[in-house]
């Protein structure tokens, strides 16, 4: 023995050597067993004999996964911590383990009862934080999922801390390390994985692993609730079903994006009567269950009007709810005055049964406006608390449902991702399962919902788009033009062009047309015939521009499929983009072929107004739009919906040239009945798939398998054009892994906005390159385009993105400034609170590019985060890298700058209360140099940044939302904060890109809200499609609205002859009041307010009779909706 050897003392000694303890790779594992187990059966032998524990018959059993490592190592106290927690609490466990990081293996052979064959566990924990396949490096996805969806019981992920020690983790704002979140958070939620809580901590000392005993309790009741899901009959099943209301108003409730919420509601109520569930004496129709829930929906949002369900004494609240005392420092003692009569505290809603469908309680901001708004943080105010205490503690549920896009509670104060026990959304959600109905198109909020507040996400489907179509003087203006085209060379081409003009002009046109002559004495006659054609071009593009915009029209039903109809405009879309990596050539581009040309130089001749092209693409757009209104025809039931046994018609069309084709006739006899056919075909086939997907929709499905205790299949969420993966609905979405971005291919989408933006402001301003660009990053829009405006950041700077041997995006290469051609932009970072949330390591990576394009020598005017950086430093006194700090965003934990929230409530005096609100909510910088650290506060830096800022710049990237549909945009627009601080107080230029389809644009923000405000604000197609939708319809009308107040207040962007319009279609006409004013007369009254408002904001300048007839309006409605509290 090499002792002996070694220490002489020990030379003679007798030493019997022990056998080396071999361990199984894989097995089962008990901190109170002799051995480990490789059979099942062998160690539920064991188990169900153990004399220091009884279980009762029907006791739930979790199935833990744990890594081999550390029971071989001796560091299993977290584990031996979690396995007491569950068992205390009445569970039985399988603690199964794995050698390698392929733990589907030992999943399949333990977790499966080997009598029955189906799933001995109900529910799975794992206790590893890593994917089920793979580990951090590299993961098999589908093969975890097959595994689990075999398994078919809830998946939880908890998380050990592996890079903080407890008290780091403790006293972090950020809450869990960004490294640990990348790979232990969001690569299992790939999986399917729910519920990312901590389990574990790390001794500071020994760096041994122990247990977190409050979040080990936390897990193991949530884990314990799930499984009873599995057990209990549906009849004595209690659901809280949880609707919104936002902004805090009777009209308002039931707010969710894209979703009729209460028609939706009603179809799930249906479902669970034929699943078994009791729901009491349920209402006939929709529009009882709104008035039921609302009992008086005419009534203030306040008033004890809206049903109440229960009246909780402050002594039951204080006994129930444990943590009431930390509220009193922002509230005071309970009840307060939200949710209050004044002695209770009003729980709202209305019971059916064992279901009770309530209205979770506002946020708390109307109370005392302009303090929350200027506080870094709200908490829940007892209202808030008293709500979910209810459902938990007094009502029982065994479930919640979230109900729509989205509600308050994920975005309560406390850690980002990893919270503790004193973090809001994990005091107010406590053990109950949460499942949460989320819009598809919005993974990252959806991704929030799921690390905050627990939630099992499901997706729904947006609406149906639809393009915009032309109405009134634009109608008229494509006849004109079609006259026009036709009779141009004769004597009546100059006098059409003339009435092109005037009409145009009528249309407000000419704020988008510079070429449109306005002098009253111009005459076509005079011009020769390629100024008349540039003319009528450039009019002609403006129209197809705002004609072929997709809008979703009305509200998407829960598990409701499209009609036919309904599903040609989504189609034609998805089937305008190349598809590289399924090498599908985009329709247009096989439409264009047919002429000999190629889409892009049409797109480009388009966009320049070229008479000839313009044509050349709207006869591509209609015969794109005929070719799929034929194919989906034939995949229509009698009703006009798709149906799945009408696709398998489809069958017949995909094969050899003598099959029918499956665009059928319609392109017999036209210019481009000479289509690539074998490319076409493939094309089609996979519209086909496509269409399929929208079928195949799961919503009302998976709902029933979360409630039946079973495992939701995980699919990526995001905008459905770009990713039909997104679809089938009805998925628990998830996000991406954040690593993988930006990809290259958003890269080169990226260049070509970057160069098209930075190219018209250099066009615009004389040849003077922009210096610095203030811009906006969204979490949903960098996961629906795979980081496009961040690899806009970093070509803007002149840093380029660089994958690692792994492909994650995590190095940077410096492009040389004869490669980029141009100078290095600065740039000023807004980042969204959700995309601080998801993606630090890309924060990371961005302030690290920034700094190091500020760190090179190169000449001023050729570098101008170099030029600003160096005058920063000296200015502030800092050094250039620290002067060079421009990725900011709020403070950890909190979101928005709430200029949203002050211009909802009209609870603000001047603009500048709304700026001073940016700069406190939004000054928090990211720093690379202590990525650990969380956001800290830099206003000094953050001001002097803006200070130079030439541009502001956002990106819209689907069809389904654009700058008026969500407050969001303007929420983070600094376009006059910018002019207020700039010494030369110059109003910045303001762009917005637009990648909604393949002919990606770059447009003034005016001209954006301009092309918003009529095709939908103003366009009849888009609201009497809301107006279909009845109360929740008028309720969207409004926001809209509301939101291009939002834009005025901030940027100034808004013409007054939108208001105007406006105010013709709304307000003048006697029968659209009526109907507005009998579908929600809150709403209604809302948007009288929004245009007096308009008007003394200095917004909207109109004649004293509007004025006067609003006045009149509005004491009508306040006087009909108090007559009827009367």
């Amino acid at each position: 023995m090499i002792s002996k050897a070694y220490v002489p003392a020990l030379a003679d000694m007798e030493m019997e050597i022990a056998e080396p303890e071999t361990f199984p790779e894989i097995g089962i594992w008990h901190p109170t067993a002799p051995a480990m187990y490789e059979d099942l059966k062998e160690y539920l032998n064991w188990y169900d004999t153990r004399k220091d524990m009884k279980f009762a018959k029907d006791a739930p059993v979790v199935g833990l996964v744990l890594q081999r490592s550390h029971l071989v190592t001796g560091d299993e106290g977290h584990y031996s911590g979690m396995v007491m927690e569950l068992e205390s609490r009445g569970a039985k466990v399988v603690p199964i383990f794995a050698g390698g990081l392929d733990f589907s293996i030992p999943v399949e052979r333990f977790f499966f009862d080997p009598i029955t064959k189906g799933a001995y566990v109900d529910t799975v924990l794992s206790l590893t934080g890593f994917a089920l396949v793979g580990g951090p490096a590299r993961q098999d996805h589908p093969k975890a999922i097959d595994s689990l969806k075999k398994l078919n019981v809830p998946y939880m992920v908890t998380v050990p801390l592996s890079f903080q020690t407890t008290e780091e983790w403790k006293d972090s704002t950020l809450g869990l390390h960004p490294v640990q979140v990348a790979l232990q958070v969001a690569l299992p939620e790939l999986d399917g994985g729910l519920e990312p809580v901590i389990f574990s901590g790390r001794d500071s000392k020994t760096g041994k692993s122990h247990s977190l005993q409050d979040r080990a309790a936390q897990i193991a009741t949530r884990a314990i609730k799930w499984s009873a899901l599995r057990k209990k009959k549906n009849v004595d099943k209690k659901l809280a079903i949880t609707v919104f209301s936002f902004p805090p108003d009777k009209g308002n409730v039931g707010t969710a994006a894209y979703l009729n919420v209460f028609g939706s509601i009603f179809r799930v109520l249906q479902g669970l009567k034929k699943e078994g569930y009791n729901v009491g004496n349920m209402p006939d129709n929709e529009m009882d269950l709104i008035n039921s829930v609302l009992n008086d929906k005419e009534a203030k949002f306040a008033s004890p009007d809206l049903n109440i369900e229960h009246k909780m004494t402050v002594k039951e609240y204080e006994k129930l709810c444990v943590y009431q005392e930390s509220l009193h420092e922002n509230w005071g003692p309970p009840p307060g005055n939200l949710n209050s009569d004044g002695q209770n505290l009003l729980v709202y809603g209305k019971k059916f049964g064992n279901v009770f469908i309530g209205v979770q309680p506002t946020f708390g901001y109307e109370g005392d406006p302009m303090r929350l708004l200027f506080s870094k943080s709200a908490s829940p105010h007892h209202g808030f608390a008293a709500y979910y205490t209810y459902i938990q503690k007094v009502f029982g549920a065994d479930a919640v449902l979230h109900f729509g896009t989205h509600g308050s509670l994920e975005f309560m104060p406390g850690k980002q991702v990893g919270m503790s026990g004193n973090c809001y959304p994990d005091l107010l959600i406590g053990d109950t399962p949460n499942i949460y109905y989320y819009a598809a198109n919005n993974p990252s909020e959806a991704t929030i919902a799921k690390r905050r507040s627990y939630a099992n996400t499901i997706s729904y489907l947006t609406p149906p788009a639809e393009n915009a179509g032309l109405y009134k003087g634009l109608k008229e203006l494509k006849e004109l033009i079609a006259s026009y085209q036709g009779l141009k060379d004769s004597g009546r081409g100059p006098s059409i062009v003339n009435s092109i003009i005037t009409t145009a002009i009528t249309c407000n046109l000419d704020k988008d047309i510079k070429e449109l002559p306005t002098d009253a004495d111009a005459d076509a006659k005079d011009m020769d015939s390629d100024t008349r054609d540039m003319i009528v071009g450039k009019v002609y593009q403006k129209l197809m521009e705002i004609e072929s915009r997709l809008l979703p029209c009305g509200l998407h039903v829960v598990g409701c499929p499209p009609s036919a109809e309904e599903a040609v405009a989504t189609l034609v879309n998805i089937a305008g983009i190349d598809r590289e990596d399924e090498e599908i050539q985009a329709l247009p581009q096989l439409l264009a072929q047919c002429v000999g040309q190629d889409i892009e130089t049409i797109y480009r001749a388009n966009d320049a107004g070229e008479l000839a092209q313009v044509q050349l693409l709207q006869d591509i757009t209609e015969a794109s739009r005929a070719m799929i209104g034929d194919f989906v025809n034939k995949a229509s039931d009698p009703s006009g919906r798709l149906a799945a046994g009408a696709l398998g018609a489809f069958g017949n069309m995909f094969g050899g040239a003598s099959v029918a084709l499956p665009w059928g006739d319609s392109l017999k006899g036209t210019k481009f009945d000479s289509i690539d056919v074998a490319a076409g075909r493939k094309l089609f086939d996979y519209l086909r798939f496509c269409l399929e997907q929208i079928v195949k929709d799961n919503e009302l499905g998976a709902l029933t398998e979360a409630l039946n205790g079973e495992y939701v299949l995980p699919g990526p969420g995001g905008d459905p054009i770009r990713n039909p993966k997104v679809l089938p609905t009805g998925k628990n979405i998830h996000a991406l892994d954040p690593q993988a971005i930006p990809t290259s291919a958003a890269l080169a989408s990226a260049k070509v906005v970057v160069d098209r933006l930075i190219e018209r402001q250099r066009v615009e301003n004389n040849g003077v390159y922009p210096e610095s660009i203030a811009l906006v990053l969204w979490g949903t829009d960098n996961i629906k385009t795979y980081g496009e405006s961040l690899a806009q950041v970093m070509l803007m700077v002149g840093v380029r993105p660089m994958p690692d041997a792994l492909g994650r995006v995590n190095k940077l290469e410096l492009i040389s400034l004869e490669e980029l051609g141009r100078p290095r932009i600065d740039v000023v970072v807004n980042c969204s609170g959700v995309f601080r949330d998801l993606f630090v390591n890309q924060m990371n990576l961005l302030d690290r590019a920034v700094k190091l394009a500020a760190e090179q020598d190169e000449p001023y005017e050729m570098n101008f985060v170099r030029k600003h950086a160096v005058e920063q430093a000296e200015e502030l006194g800092l050094s250039i890298r620290e002067a060079a700090t421009r990725i900011f965003s709020n403070a950890s934990g909190s979101y928005s700058s709430n200029v949203n929230l002050a211009v909802e409530n009209s609870s603000w005096n001047d603009e500048s209360q709304l700026q001073e609100m940016y700069l406190n909510r939004k000054s928090f910088a990211f720093n690379s140099d202590a990525p650990g650290s969380g956001m800290e506060t830099k206003t000094d830096i953050f001001k002097s940044a803006l200070s130079k800022v030439d541009v502001t710049f956002q990106n819209l990237d689907s069809s389904e939302i654009s700058l008026t549909d969500v407050s969001h945009y303007f929420d983070s627009d600094p376009t006059k904060l910018v002019a207020g601080v700039r010494k030369d107080g110059k109003m910045p230029a303001s762009f917005i890109a637009d990648t909604t389809t393949a002919n990606a644009q770059v447009r003034s923000l005016s001209e954006t809200v301009r092309l918003d405000s009529r095709t939908k604000l103003l366009n009849p197609k888009w609201y009497e499609g809301m107006l279909a939708s009845g109360y929740e319809g008028t309720r969207e009308i409004q926001k809209r609205l509301n939101n291009t107040l939002g834009w005025s207040a901030t940027s100034g962007q808004v013409d007054n002859w939108v208001y105007e319009d406006a105010n013709d279609v709304y307000m003048a006409d006697p029968e659209m009041q009526k109907r507005l004013m009998e579908t929600n007369p809150n709403s209604f009254r809302k948007m009288v307010a929004n245009f007096l408002e308009a008007n003394g904001r200095g917004y909207w300048e109109t004649s004293e009779e509007n004025i006067e007839r609003l006045r009149n309006l509005y004491m009508e409605v306040e006087d009909k909706i108090e007559g009827v509290e009367n």
